[in-house]
């Protein structure tokens, strides 16, 4: 069924979200139009100054405002821990945990050849340039435990390896409140190589 061209342009423009398909994009248009106006136009407000005012921090490239983001600029943060994660959404599930107390860098992506996307295209140049600053005693790899998230770690890995700095990985396997019965093959598997002693 064909709509007006307003209400099919904006179906379209809300397909490029993630996971949102044309069932879910009409439902979203029709809410917006139909009951709730006023949140529409806040949303066009709020998009429109967010797509205008952020851009990456100068230091680890996350999302911000600001020319360095508040993480960067908290200094009781431990500035000699660094964690390499693939986005800023990574940034978020870290902190979430309140256990890490450093600092971050996002790559804005990992190595993916079939994709195009080479070293050249995650800041590496920023990321050697902290390495310089001889500030950084630790990096932690966080990519995702995916092939190119793994590939990505190991490239990272030789990069650090060169400078001399101790270079960890997170660990990956059981997940906590798992059973051993449904955990896939691949991971069980990488759990009992990372084995630690108790």
């Amino acid at each position: 069924m064909s709509f007006s061209p307003l209400i099919n342009n904006l179906i379209s423009a809300l397909r490029c979200l993630p996971g949102v398909g044309p069932k879910s994009a009409q439902r979203m248009v029709f809410h917006l139009l139909e009951r709730d106006r006023e949140a529409g136009k806040h949303l066009a407000r709020a998009l429109e100054e967010a797509v205008a005012r952020i851009g990456h921090c100068q230091q680890c490239r996350t999302l911000c405002e600001d020319p360095i983001c508040y993480l960067c600029n908290n200094m009781s943060r431990d500035h000699s821990i660094l964690c390499v994660v693939e986005t800023p959404a990574d940034v978020m599930a870290i902190e979430h945990t309140g256990g890490y107390r450093g600092v971050y860098f996002v790559l804005m992506g990992h190595l993916s050849p079939l994709d195009g996307i080479g070293p050249e295209d995650l800041g590496l140049d920023l990321f050697r340039a902290r390495l310089e600053q001889n500030e950084i005693k630790e990096v932690i790899l966080a990519t995702n435990p995916t092939v190119e998230g793994e590939a990505t770690a190991h490239y990272l890995a030789q990069i650090v390896k060169g400078k001399g700095i101790q270079v960890t990985r997170i660990a990956h396997g059981v997940p906590f409140g798992g059973e051993l019965e449904y955990i896939d093959g691949g991971t069980l598997a990488r759990a009992l190589i990372a084995r630690a002693p108790v």
